[in-house]
Formats: C-alpha cells, structure tokens, sequence
C-alpha cells in the first residue's frame, strides 16, 4: 500500500474509523480485560500462595465451587438481598425527593433554573467521604440532629416510651439515609433532561379541556417522563447496589451489603476465587435492569 493510497484511506474512512475505534480499545482495555479476569479468578482454587488462587496443577483448572457457596450459603443469600432491597427503597426515596424537584427545575425562570442546578451538582465539589463523615457525625448519639429528633420523638410519645436517643448509626435506615442523599443528583439530572424535553403546551391544552392539574399530571407529564425515571433509576440503584464505603462506615455489621462483602472476601479471608464470583454474580444481576432500559429504549425511540 503506497502513501498516497493510505492518505486517501485515512481522508475517507481512517480518521472517522480512529475517532470511533478510540472508546471501544478503552472499554476493552479497562473494562473487557479485567472483567475476564475476574471471571478466569472466580472459577480458580483458593491457595495459600501469592497470589491466592490456582489454576491446575494440583488443583482442576475450573471449579464451580464458589458459585454453588454462593447459591447454598446463607450469608450471600442475605447479602445480596440486603443490598437488592436498600438499592430499591433508596432509589425510591430518590425518584420521591427527586421528581418534585426536577419538574419544578422546569417552571422556574432560567436565570434561577442556573443557579438551583447548580445547587444541584454543588455535593459532587466536596469529598464523598468528608459527606459521609458529616452525615456519621450527625446521626451520633450526642449530635444536635440527633438531639433534635429525640426530643420531637419523646414530645409525640407517651412517656413510657420516651428515649435517651434515637439509635441511627450502623443500621440499614443510616444506609439508606446516606445513600439517599449521595445518590439524589442522579436521578434528579436525568428526570430533569426528560422533563425539560416536553411540550408544554400540552399540558396547557389538557387544562383548557377541563382536565384538573392533578389529573394532567397524571395523564399527560408522568407518562412522558417514564425514560427519565428509568434511567434515573438505574443510575442510582446499581451503584447503590454495590455500595462499599457507606456500608462500611454508617452500616451493621451483622447485615453486610455485597460490596463489603466483596471487600472482606479480597482482603481479609484471602479468597479472592469468592471474592471474584460474587462480583459476576452481582454484574450479572445488574445487567438484567440495563437491558430491559435498552429494550424499553429502543421502542420507545422506534415508536416516535
């Protein structure tokens, strides 16, 4: 191939091939690789050399036994329904707090709207640990926030069952408490983006037809939004999913979620074959809601 015919190949079709080739070598670089790796390690032997897992030898180059712990064991069972349930009833808390938030981001006037959105992104210019180690110093039992809910607690309640403090700390409610509000940007930006998107004069023409502006809501802006909630959703469920540090600091013990399981598995007890099966386990049962959200996607765009 002479230059002259390699410059015309790059003036027609290499630089545009480059340009969309450059994702796809990251995501098979650091994405594709070690995900095979982790795969080619969950179906290794756990061993007392460095590092801790084997592939033949003495022992058989796949085993599936960390798979059927994982299926047989109650302590994943419960860690991986924990974690399923305190992602769903955060993701919850975040669709409630956040859709009021987000519709009214598209009311106000778009001097104010820069400025609320960026109130919005404001959490994400501080450290994500110093948030979650402000949120463990206001749910102590001596902090203000904790003192003011006691006292509110003990003047709505009979007396016998008045309290000292309100116990918050190490719990599945500091879970959520904290995730809830780590996570809330992500689902108010993309609920924003979709709410933003709508006609408003349709909601207009419902009122001018009689409909009631709970009814419009109802008929007219919440299916039109549906896009929004789902992929606010899934972009504060899996993360929540597979949350290590707020567990860590503000969670029990006694309830681990998967993502400090996965961290206890690696570093303490040394089986990284366990460590790494509960990870494919756990992005297998993410891509199941990634796909319904492609599928639900792509009708939705073949639709308009």
């Amino acid at each position: 191939m002479t230059r002259a015919t390699l410059q015309r190949w790059f003036d027609d079709k290499g630089w545009p091939a480059l340009l969309i080739g450059l994702p796809y070598l990251w995501l098979i670089v650091f994405f594709l690789l070690p995900f095979l790796v982790v795969v080619v390690m969950s179906v290794a032997t756990k061993t007392p050399t460095a590092p801790p897992f084997s592939l033949g030898g003495e022992h058989p180059w796949i085993s599936l036994d960390t798979y059927a712990r994982i299926l047989t064991d109650g302590l994943y069972l419960r860690a991986f329904l924990t974690s399923l349930v305190n992602a769903a009833i955060a993701t919850f808390f975040c669709l409630l707090i956040g859709y009021p938030m987000a519709l009214g981001l598209t009311r106000v006037s778009h001097s104010w709207r820069n400025i609320l959105l960026m109130l919005v992104i404001l959490p994400f210019w501080t450290s994500f640990l110093l948030r979650v180690y402000a949120w463990m110093g206001l749910m102590g039992k001596s902090s203000w926030f904790n003192v003011m809910l006691t006292d509110a607690w003990n003047f709505l309640v009979p007396i016998d069952w008045a309290v000292r403090s309100i116990p918050m700390m190490h719990s599945n409610f500091a879970v959520i408490l904290v995730m809830v509000y780590t996570y809330l940007p992500f689902m108010i930006l993309p609920l924003y983006a979709s709410l933003e998107r709508l006609d408003p004069t349709l909601d207009e023409a419902a009122m001018d037809l009689g409909s009631r502006p709970a009814r419009v809501f109802l008929d007219v802006t919440l299916p039109q939004s549906i896009p929004g909630i789902i992929a606010g959703g899934m972009l504060v469920f899996i993360p929540a999913a597979g949350e290590l540090v707020i567990p860590t600091l503000v969670g029990d013990a006694g309830s681990p979620m998967i993502g400090r399981l996965i961290s206890d598995e690696f570093s303490q007890a040394r089986d990284w074959p366990m460590a790494a099966a509960i990870a494919v386990a756990l992005l297998v049962l993410m891509v199941g809601p990634t796909m319904i959200y492609s599928r639900y996607q792509a009708k939705a765009e073949g639709s308009t």
